[in-house]
């Protein structure tokens, strides 16, 4: 089991750990709920140490991106980043990215769990290309200041001016680089910062006042922004355009890997999509469970599923028709419990 920088950090503070994708990562150091409503109303830290952070330079670096990711990477400027995925010949997801433009390359953001299987695919792709280079970056590593308050506990920190920082932009703090993105819906800075200075910079955060938090709360903050996770909204089998995520994919862009299977679905329509559910019952939704249309036919599945913090209720994203009705039942332990469907996004306005 691998461990980031800060997992002394982690015990000293109390923190409960798990396994997750290999690595030993706090759930929590208390209150899922209490670090959850910090980030919605302040700031919270966490560390994300364990994302696979892939280097790509050479002549042909920004070709190779173009060639297996959906987005359209030659349209970013210095120091921008995009949202971007990666298929395979079907359409199917490998993993969804960050791709960042820097001085003198790229560099893609994975999902820990996908990190060995992107590097991978990324060298396979690369073959018939001469001049490119693509390394796992083991010196480089990333903590997450997350809220409303982080613009401004960012910015005592570095002394830098952050209000014209626009989302998807980054800026040179040093040696480190400040980005403007998160994984919670709401605003916020990644920090991509050498191994050696993580704990200091972790120590000054939580010297401000910013509370740690862990994967308990990343996971409830996402869910009520309807933000996807691999391996419950996204796999092989599942596409963007399923998700509804079809503004990731620019079929104007020239070829790339899944185009041909995209555009075929794009034109006959998805045949399921993701939606919000809200419950009526005071019932938590798990990953898995099954849902049914008023005839009691099994139409779909629950793939992500927790209590709202915020709304103070349950709330989960699934799979189901595309022409689905507004009402549904869930299943969970046998039981079946009315269902109302919505947008993925339980937020007014996520970022």
């Amino acid at each position: 089991m691998k461990r980031t920088p800060l997992y002394e950090q982690h015990i000293a503070l109390g923190a409960k750990m798990v396994p997750f994708a290999g690595w030993e990562m706090p759930v929590s150091y208390g209150s899922i709920i209490d670090e959850h409503t910090t980030v919605r109303t302040a700031a919270g830290l966490f560390d994300i140490e364990h994302m696979g952070l892939i280097d790509i330079a050479g002549k042909d670096a920004l070709a190779l991106i173009q060639k297996v990711s959906t987005n359209d990477a030659a349209k970013l400027g210095p120091f921008q980043c995009e949202y971007s995925i990666l298929c395979n010949e079907k359409g199917g997801v490998i993993d969804d990215i960050l791709v960042y433009r820097l001085n003198n390359g790229y560099r893609i953001v994975a999902n820990a769990s996908n990190t060995d299987k992107v590097l991978a695919w990324l060298k396979e792709q690369a073959k018939p290309f001469k001049a490119v280079a693509i390394e796992h970056n083991h010196k480089l590593g990333m903590i997450s200041l997350q809220g409303p308050s982080s613009e401004r506990i960012a910015a005592e920190l570095t002394g830098l001016f952050l209000g014209g920082l626009k989302k998807n932009h980054c800026l040179p703090w040093g040696e480190i680089q400040i980005s403007r993105t998160g994984y919670t819906g709401g605003d916020g800075f990644e920090f991509f910062v050498g191994h050696e200075k993580v704990v200091d910079l972790w120590k000054k955060m939580l010297g401000m006042g910013v509370l740690a938090c862990g994967l308990g709360a990343r996971d409830t903050l996402r869910l009520e922004a309807g933000l996807p996770l691999y391996g419950h909204e996204y796999d092989d089998e599942t596409t963007p355009l399923d998700v509804g995520y079809g503004w990731t994919v620019k079929f104007d862009k020239g070829d790339f890997i899944g185009k041909e299977a995209l555009l075929k679905e794009k034109q006959k329509g998805v045949k399921k999509k993701l939606v919000g559910l809200r419950f009526e019952d005071k019932v938590i939704p798990r990953h898995g469970c099954k849902l049914f249309n008023d005839q009691g036919h099994e139409i779909g599945v629950v793939t992500s599923g927790t209590f709202s913090p915020t709304l103070k209720e349950p709330i989960a994203l699934g799979f189901v028709p595309a022409e689905t009705l507004n009402t549904l039942l869930v299943e969970i332990r046998g039981k079946k419990f009315p269902v109302s469907v919505g947008p993925k996004s339980f937020l007014k306005n996520p970022l």
